[in-house]
């Protein structure tokens, strides 16, 4: 169901060791029950297209929230610049995501509408910590856009201090959505290849798509790299998945 009047804005959050973080938070102005969508920004940050994203969720019958993961690098700077500052320090430690993203998921369960469900989708760096998410937090259902180095390591000349998740993948706790372009390096179709073997072998639940003609961050209309085909099937694919798995 669409819903013309949602309510979209900042709040504060308690994310990982008590600290108090921004996030963007949209909703539906009905009067639910409605799912909950995490969602996980890319590595360029806490941006409006991201906020977007996160507006759409709303307009669609979603309870979604936006944790600003680089809101400690630089909590009264620009995202762009809260985001350098983060990717010259390797990125956010995965165990401050989970913390973020597990308060994030408090504050979308704790909304008198909620229907108790909530789903999590990263996007890029966002893939990979969605996907840490569902192996490792009370979710129910997982979208995987274009995740780099679930499985894989960052090549020397990239300074994101991440591992594969390989060894997490037996903890997976939730179906998943994986949703990838064959142009893309990170993930290149040989490691999406390399996970769907790692989640048959563990009798995970997934679906996979990958894209002709698409490379990394086919979704971001904002960018070169924006593929309408590929982004309107992924949406509709997501909308049902999502409508699946969270649905009260």
């Amino acid at each position: 169901m669409r819903y013309e009047g949602i309510l979209a804005e900042t709040v504060r959050i308690q994310g990982h060791g008590g600290d108090e973080i921004a996030a963007y938070l949209a909703r539906p102005l009905g009067p639910g029950p409605f799912p909950g969508v995490l969602v996980v920004h890319h590595m360029p940050g806490w941006d409006q297209a991201t906020k977007e994203i996160t507006r759409t969720f709303a307009v669609h019958g979603y309870n979604a929230i936006c944790p600003h993961l680089h809101f400690r690098e630089g909590p009264d700077a620009s995202p762009d610049d809260a985001a350098a500052a983060s990717r010259a320090a390797g990125g956010v430690p995965d165990e401050r995501f989970l913390g973020d993203a597990a308060g994030a998921i408090q504050a979308l369960r704790m909304l008198p509408t909620s229907n108790g469900k909530v789903g999590v989708i990263g996007y890029c760096s966002g893939g990979r910590q969605a996907f840490l998410a569902a192996c490792s937090l009370p979710v129910d259902a997982c979208v995987d856009c274009y995740g780099a180095f679930v499985v894989g390591t960052p090549p020397p000349e990239m300074p994101m201090k991440v591992t594969p998740l390989t060894d997490r993948v037996q903890d997976l706790r939730c179906p998943v959505l994986g949703l990838f372009g064959q142009e893309d390096k990170f993930p290149s179709p040989e490691q999406v290849e390399e996970l769907r073997g790692l989640l048959t072998t563990h009798g995970k639940t997934f679906e996979f798509h990958s894209y002709e003609g698409a490379g990394h961050a086919f979704f971001a209309v904002d960018r070169p790299s924006y593929r309408p085909e590929a982004a309107v099937d992924g949406w509709q694919r997501i909308w049902a998945f999502f409508g699946q798995h969270l649905a009260a």
